[in-house]
């Protein structure tokens, strides 16, 4: 498996997520207040939002689009099966 040029971008923004995470956590056992806990939670949605999004459009045009032109009618019967698949997580 080969990394491509986004996964150090997911890596980033995923440890961003595990920090705001930890935030939220430490937050509630700090009874702080519901607006800033919401608040923190959203950033981790978001954060995880963005990683996954990334990607998801990483794997179509690196895996998807490069693999669909190369390939025979049943392997690219395959890929289409696999792009339908992945754009559940959008």
């Amino acid at each position: 498996m080969t990394t491509h040029t986004t996964h150090p971008a997911i890596i980033q923004r995923l440890q961003r997520a595990d920090g705001h995470l930890q935030s939220v956590i430490r937050m509630l056992e700090e009874e702080r207040g519901c607006l800033d806990i919401a608040q923190q939670l959203h950033a981790v949605e978001k954060a995880v939002t963005n990683a996954k999004r990334t990607l998801v459009h990483d794997h179509i045009d690196h895996c998807f689009d490069a693999s669909l032109f190369e390939q025979e009618q049943a392997q690219t019967s395959a890929l289409i099966d696999e792009f339908k698949a992945i754009t559940k997580y959008l």
